[in-house]
C-alpha cells in the first residue's frame, strides 16, 4: 500500500513537484462521468486515495498536492473546456516547475476499445483536441499519456455526441475497473518510470 500524506503547497515551499498529473475533461455537472471526462475521474480517484482536497486554483484548474512514496505529486483537473486544456496546463507546468517529461496527461481515446488502457510516452495526438491544445501551449509533445479507451462512434459525424455521452451500465462496470488501473499506472510511473508502466499495462 502506497503511503498517503498531504504535501505542503509548492508555492509555500518553492520546490518543484516530482510529477504533475492532469486529468482531462469538460467542466460542469452535465459532463461529469461522460466518456470525455474519464481523465478527470482518474484524478478524483487518486485524490481520494491520497487524501487530496481538490480546490480551484488561479491556473483555471482544480488542484492539490500529495506525497506518494515520498515524492511530491501535483494533481489537477483543468476547468477550461477540453479544447482549451493547454491554457491551464501551461500555467500548471509553470507553477509546479516540471518539464514536459514530468507531466502525465490522462485522457479518453477513441482509437481504443471501451475500457482498454495504454501508457504512452510522447508521440502523436491521435486527433485529440485536448492533447493538441497542450502541445500548442507547451511547444512540446514529450509529455506522458495514460489513454483510456471509449470506443469509436458509428460515424465521424457522431464523434462529438459520442464522447459527451455516458457509458452503458455494462460499460460503466468495465470502465470503473480501468479507472482503478489508470490510477495504479500513475503510481507506477512515479515509482518505477514510464517504461516499466508501459511494460505492465500495454501487454
Amino acid at each position: 500500500m502506497l503511503r498517503r500524506r498531504r504535501a505542503p503547497s509548492a508555492e509555500r515551499t518553492g520546490t518543484a513537484a516530482d510529477l504533475l498529473v492532469v486529468g482531462l475533461g469538460n467542466p460542469g455537472d452535465e459532463y461529469a462521468h461522460t466518456k470525455h471526462n474519464v481523465g478527470a475521474d482518474v484524478i478524483a480517484l487518486l485524490a481520494d486515495r491520497h487524501g487530496a482536497r481538490m480546490r480551484r486554483g488561479k491556473e483555471r484548474a482544480l488542484v492539490d498536492e500529495v506525497h506518494i512514496s515520498g515524492k511530491r505529486v501535483a494533481l489537477a483537473v483543468p476547468l477550461t473546456w477540453m479544447n482549451d486544456s493547454g491554457e491551464s496546463v501551461r500555467l500548471l507546468v509553470r507553477r509546479y516547475g516540471v518539464t514536459p517529461e514530468q507531466l502525465v496527461v490522462v485522457h479518453d481515446e477513441l482509437d481504443l476499445p471501451v475500457a482498454a488502457l495504454r501508457v504512452k510516452s510522447g508521440g502523436g495526438l491521435a486527433g485529440h483536441n485536448g492533447l493538441r491544445s497542450i502541445k500548442n501551449h507547451l511547444h512540446s509533445d514529450d509529455f506522458q499519456r495514460i489513454r483510456i479507451g471509449v470506443g469509436k462512434p458509428t460515424s465521424k459525424e457522431q464523434g462529438a455526441d459520442h464522447v459527451l455521452s455516458r457509458f452503458s451500465k455494462r460499460e460503466r462496470a468495465e470502465i470503473d475497473v480501468t479507472i482503478e488501473q489508470a490510477a495504479d499506472a500513475v503510481e507506477r510511473i512515479l515509482t518505477d518510470g514510464v517504461d516499466d508502466a508501459m511494460n505492465r499495462y500495454n501487454s
